[in-house]
């Protein structure tokens, strides 16, 4: 009997430590879940959209006559043989690709064309501009995590003329338009890595010329 009944103690002191072992472990575990980072959501993947400047290779197949590569206009438009100002600013390559197709059915049976965009500038929204005293001002399309140092080494710096510490940057449309004085000669020429600033689609940078 006595054994019987030691061994009874010993199963239930058994179950009761494994009972308190998982009160003890188990919130610590949940605790731990709740506090592990999840991955941000991924941004959505958009199509390219053509705009002015852009360079498009028109391909149209069985065709070597029509397949030509053109720029897009000031305008928005381009041509090609048979088919003139086509609308293709703020379309994607696969839209404009089906409106070129439409538009040839009055010449060719069944055509069947691809559009590439071959040199990027993209819509005005999604340019970085850069105006003034930059070695070669210019429209640059805009790419992501783009900074200011991006942009000056894209259009070779300053001119000897430059005051370059008092550059403007240009964001956002009236009424809601900003500008903020940037510090580009203490980036380029300092180092200055605190003059750095990252970059929005749309912005323009204005670099004024030295009173002397």
């Amino acid at each position: 009997m006595m054994i019987f009944r030691f061994g009874r103690i010993s199963q239930l002191g058994f179950a009761i430590a494994a009972a308190l072992l998982a009160l003890t472990v188990l919130p610590q575990a949940v605790a731990a879940a709740q506090s592990e980072p999840t991955a941000p959501p991924q941004p959505s993947t958009q199509n390219y959209v053509i705009g002015p400047g852009d360079t498009l290779q028109v391909f149209v197949w069985r065709n070597p006559d029509l397949t030509v590569s053109v720029p897009v206009r000031p305008d928005g438009k381009i041509s090609i043989p048979l088919v003139e100002d086509i609308e293709c600013a703020g379309k994607t390559p696969t839209q404009l690709a089906r409106e070129v197709e439409g538009r040839l059915m009055k010449f060719v049976t069944d055509p069947i064309v691809t559009v590439i965009v071959s040199g990027f500038i993209g819509p005005y929204t999604q340019q970085i501009r850069i105006v003034g005293e930059a070695s070669r001002p210019q429209a640059l399309p805009y790419r992501a995590n783009m900074s200011l140092l991006d942009a000056m080494i894209a259009v070779g710096g300053l001119t000897q003329f430059a005051a370059g510490n008092r550059a403007m940057l240009v964001r956002g449309r009236s009424p809601q338009q900003t500008s903020t004085r940037i510090r580009i000669e203490a980036l380029l020429k300092d180092g200055d890595i605190s003059a750095n600033t990252d970059l929005q689609p749309g912005d323009i940078i204005i670099i004024p010329q030295s009173f002397f």
